[in-house]
């Protein structure tokens, strides 16, 4: 019996129980697209190459889908490759399992000026962990085992699979075929017991403890764990942006109110699956003390002493690490008081901000600022919903203001700090939704220059009939805009590519028109009245896509010491 090329990547797909593939079809790799239908995979067809490798990971994070799972993009050859580069290094950078299948020209052409050459195989090697391309039909399936198992095991990443044009359709005889088992979850590895006693001990004698919560705790599901530890022990948690509902953001012990000054007192910081990179300020004055202890637990040996030398080094799964934790603390109980002088100076600054943030948030002046614009939005979204949110000031402050109950259920330029990710992300996350938690909402909320990196993607939402609520906070501009008025003055003095500031962009766009164009509904937005109308028929409706155009002060702004994703300062 003969098999095709794209028969076998199917099925050894199908093998591993991928469910869903995403990707844009074209010269050669149509038929792969056709074969996975055919057997049970769930092909979405994106508009942008980039939209379906940076953006697949959303069902990984938002769904109990990517122990064992990793996110699997077709793309086709030379730019369709160089377009999803960027997904697979977002997604290496992220430390998200994906699985990048990519034509590329026959191989009887190399060397020639084939349609579309270009050296993928060795391009792919510095944005993944694996790339690779199989050297004949028959190995394909051994070649997908491989790639899946580096994807999700030890540190999670992306891997590039490169199939030649004629692979696709040549056929072989099923019995030559190296068919490999599907792979096994990924080991779950334990720390020392000496460093867990060690930690354990530094904890203990901790002054001004502090709980950094990362995203790597949310990969491991390790909420249970985490709960148990900072209710047993009393400690104060502060989560990273992507690990907000691991603990709940309305816990008693939450202090991301009170972000700096518990990231510059704490003299022991315990990070649990979290990097000292530049969104913990590498872990140096004059964010954090001079003598800070660092307690290290991560799935990665390589990460550990980055930046910091650790005072204890826990290497291991986050959520088995925990629970070490945990047994110890049951054998010598720690229970840090409530009414230290760190609490009460904790507890004093978040009142503070919050004070603060609510005096904006209650400003009756139009147009309105962003604080006013999350107030509502929190008030009237479902607390259970998926949120997916990108851009400058948009990510940042609604970060702050809107809060997370559950794991895994944000989704944010990450890491990589990549724009652009919003409606991929909140396109993956609504197709696993329908399928596994159809009562679930995705909220996409997105600043105006943000929407404009994939807005096509609005097509792909109505195609599929994905009941997303998008939201874009439009200040015309990236950081800040012009209002109409200024910007026809500005066009006064000649041509625009020489006197429009850079940062701008054309004032009161109607956006919400390409999600009219295609069946969908859009809002113009300029009152909280009409926020509050639009967001209530929005959620209410749960067959149809909307998009919400809500207009702000172009020159609204975060209030000072927000914590600044995109821009270097105070880093």
């Amino acid at each position: 019996e003969a098999v095709s090329g794209a028969q076998l990547i199917a099925e050894s797909l199908r093998a591993h129980n991928i469910e869903y593939m995403f990707g844009i079809v074209g010269i050669p790799i149509t038929e792969v697209a056709v074969a996975a239908q055919a057997v049970g995979i769930k092909y979405t067809g994106m508009r942008n190459e980039q939209a379906v490798s940076v953006y697949l990971v959303g069902p990984i994070l938002s769904f109990n889908c990517f122990t064992a799972e990793p996110g699997v993009c077709l793309v086709v050859s030379g730019p369709g490759f160089l377009h999803a580069l960027g997904g697979m290094a977002n997604a290496n950078m992220n430390c998200w399992p994906l699985i990048v299948i990519g034509g590329s020209s026959d191989r009887n052409q190399e060397t020639m000026g084939a349609f579309q050459e270009f050296p993928q195989v060795e391009a792919g090697r510095l944005c993944n962990k694996l790339s690779v391309r199989p050297s004949s039909i028959e190995v394909i399936p051994a070649v997908i085992e491989k790639a899946v198992r580096t994807s999700i095991y030890g540190r999670p990443g992306s891997c590039y699979i490169d199939i030649p044009g004629d692979f696709v359709n040549l056929q072989v005889n099923k019995s030559s075929v190296k068919y490999v088992e599907c792979c096994p979850p990924p080991p779950i590895s334990t720390a020392e017991h000496s460093a867990v006693s060690e930690a354990a001990s530094v904890i203990a004698h901790a002054k001004q403890p502090l709980l950094i919560i990362g995203k790597g705790a949310a990969y491991s599901h390790a909420e249970n764990n985490i709960r148990k530890l900072v209710d047993l022990c009393g400690l104060p948690f502060l989560p990273t942006p992507m690990a907000k509902g691991v603990v709940p953001d309305n816990h008693p012990n939450c202090v991301a109110a009170a972000r700096s000054t518990a990231l510059q007192h704490a003299d022991v910081v315990i990070l649990l699956g979290a990097r000292l990179n530049w969104i913990l300020h590498f872990g140096l004055p004059p964010r954090f003390r001079q003598d800070v202890k660092i307690i290290q637990i991560d799935i990665c040996a390589e990460e550990l002493g980055n930046n910091v030398r650790p005072a204890a080094i826990l290497l291991g799964d986050i959520n088995a690490v925990t629970k070490q934790l945990l047994e110890e603390f049951s054998k010598r109980p720690l229970k840090y008081p409530s009414n230290s002088a760190w609490w009460k100076r904790l507890r004093e600054k978040i009142t503070n901000n919050e004070e603060r943030s609510k005096g904006l948030a209650l400003q009756k002046s139009l147009p309105m600022n962003y604080y006013t614009v999350f107030h509502h939005i929190r008030e009237l979204i479902p607390k259970d919903s998926i949120l997916v949110s990108e851009g400058a000031n948009t990510m940042d402050i609604g970060r702050t203001m809107l809060p997370n109950y559950y794991p895994r259920q944000r989704l944010d330029a990450g890491t990589f700090g990549t724009m652009g990710v919003g409606l991929g992300f909140a396109i993956a996350a609504a197709l696993v939704a329908k399928d596994r938690t159809p009562e679930k909402r995705v909220i996409c909320i997105e600043g105006d220059s943000a929407f404009g990196f994939s807005g096509m993607e609005v097509e792909t939402i109505c195609r599929y009939k994905l009941p997303i609520v998008i939201i874009i906070v439009n200040n015309n501009g990236i950081y800040t805009g012009l209002d109409e008025d200024a910007w026809k003055e500005m066009l006064r003095y000649g041509d625009p590519a020489t006197c429009i500031p850079p940062v701008s962009l054309l004032p009161n766009s109607h956006y919400e028109k390409i999600m009219s164009a295609f069946g969908g509904k859009g809002y113009f937005v300029k009152t909280p009245e009409e926020l509050q109308n639009a967001l209530k028929a929005s959620v209410t409706d749960k067959q149809t896509p909307s998009l919400i155009n809500v207009m702000i002060d172009p020159q609204s702004e975060r209030k000072k010491q927000e914590f600044p994703w995109l821009t270097r300062s105070n880093l």
